[in-house]
């Protein structure tokens, strides 16, 4: 029998200072099997950096959601649909192959890769000349200290505080707080 994902909910006020956008997110986080709470954390951090691309790209009109993710390789993480069907944003995290990269970079109006952990770096210089082409990508690396901590953040049930300000992600609930500053590397 195959193991069934973990359901997180997340209640999320973003106050993104730096694009003026402001607003709640009620979400729900399907955790797979083998995903770790670091990671999950980290999906949420995107989602939060990516949330005002809803005004800047469908000026409100669309749906800013979590893909499958590992439970489907053809899905992003977090994408951004506008309400005609066009993925405009899609948003990879951890340390994906070139090739579907590529691929998103065909299906959507930007891609967004958000690099994790200790093995970052080996996996950046490995893939790095292979990501040239794609206009449309940015990656950025969350810093392998922040993203450890992230994973105190985590709870089935979480009240969350997002701030963004001069590039600096403020994650904070009842559990502490996390500054995430990601590097960006493209």
């Amino acid at each position: 029998m195959a193991l069934k994902s973990t359901i997180y909910k997340a209640n999320i006020q973003i106050a993104d200072i730096d694009h003026n956008y402001y607003a709640d997110h009620a979400l729900t986080l399907a955790r797979h099997p083998s995903e770790t709470d670091e990671r999950m954390m980290v999906r949420l951090v995107a989602f939060a950096l990516q949330a005002y691309k809803l005004q800047s790209l469908c000026s409100g009109d669309g749906t800013l959601a979590f893909g499958a993710g590992l439970s489907d390789p053809d899905e992003p993480d977090v994408w951004l649909k506008d309400f005609t069907g066009a993925i405009r944003l899609w948003v990879e995290v951890g340390q994906p192959e070139d090739k579907p990269i590529i691929k998103a970079c065909g299906k959507s109006d930007e891609v967004h890769v958000y690099a994790f952990n200790h093995a970052a770096h080996v996996w950046w210089k490995g893939i790095q000349t292979k990501l040239t082409r794609p206009q449309n990508l940015s990656v950025y690396q969350v810093p392998t200290e922040a993203a450890k901590a992230l994973e105190a953040l985590a709870e089935r049930s979480m009240n969350v505080q997002a701030t963004i300000q001069e590039g600096v992600l403020s994650l904070s609930s009842e559990k502490g707080s996390v500054d995430v500053e990601p590097v960006k590397w493209l």
